[in-house]
């Protein structure tokens, strides 16, 4: 699995302010995920979920039992807060159907908030890739690390010792820190029995079973099941029913960029539409 041609723009983009500032208003971050699949006939079909919005990678900003589990069990606490993206994430379970919908359609997915407290919907529309296999050090994933490594950008506010925190910087640790974000019945639920498969079919594996709880972050059987899901924004569209009387509707979308395989310089245009 690999980035397709993709134009990555090395500025903040123009909407994260904004979408940031009303998720802040919100109590709750889920969002509804929508992919494309095939069902018993192979007819292409809509699949559509709610996930846990886990906010723009890496700024994850933990829970403090979270955090003190992350600085008892990895190194340095995990990395340091250098960089930040316009990547938008979730966390999946790598038996869960839409991971294999998304290599079976070209990663293709949308994504969308309701934002009842602001009035407002957004809907980002763009590519979404998966990481956090155990084999992350070779082969495909090391491959797509590398090409979303190209995402991230160095905070302009950040005033630690860039080049050797820049060395401490690590996949591993970016993905633990996730893990970590969950709580250990959470984490517990990667190690369930496959889900979608029926009761009634015997379990071959011993370490699956329901109602487990994980306080090691690395735990081999979680962590192999668990996955981190990065969602690259191609098109980004505001709808603001805030005002009743003038409902207004914005949409940005990147264009542009040079390069064959993550066309940096990309560029976010915006335009106005009607509701």
């Amino acid at each position: 699995m690999s980035l397709r041609a993709f134009p990555l723009s090395q500025t903040r983009a123009p909407w994260r302010d904004l979408i940031s500032s009303h998720l802040e208003k919100q109590k709750e971050y889920d969002f509804t995920v929508a992919t494309v699949g095939y069902d018993a006939k192979q007819r292409i079909v809509p699949r559509v979920r709610t996930c846990g919005f886990r906010g723009f990678f890496p700024e994850l900003k933990l829970h403090p039992s979270g955090q003190k589990d992350l600085d008892q069990q990895v190194e340095d606490g995990g990395n340091p807060p250098l960089f930040e993206s316009d990547l938008l994430s979730f966390t999946s379970d790598i038996r869960m159907e839409k991971l294999r919908q998304l290599d079976s359609t070209g990663n293709s997915i949308e994504a969308m908030f309701w934002l009842k407290e602001v009035m407002v919907q957004w809907r980002i529309k763009g590519q979404a890739y998966y990481i956090g296999s155990p084999a992350a050090e070779s082969g495909k994933e090391s491959d797509l690390q590398a090409q979303l490594f190209k995402a991230l950008r160095r905070k302009d506010d950040y005033h630690g010792d860039e080049k050797a925190d820049f060395k401490k910087w690590t996949w591993d640790k970016a993905i633990t820190k996730y893990f970590a974000n969950h709580s250990p019945a959470m984490r517990g639920s990667f190690r369930n029995p496959p889900p979608g498969q029926p009761r009634t079919q015997q379990l071959s594996n011993p370490d699956l079973s329901l109602g487990q709880k994980v306080s090691d972050l690395h735990d081999p059987v979680a962590r192999g099941n668990f996955r981190l899901v990065l969602i690259l924004p191609e098109e980004v569209e505001q709808l603001d029913l805030s005002n009743g009387d003038d409902p207004r509707r914005r949409k940005w979308t990147l264009v542009g960029g040079d390069g064959d395989v993550e066309r940096t310089g990309g560029q976010w245009q915006e335009s106005e539409l009607w509701p």
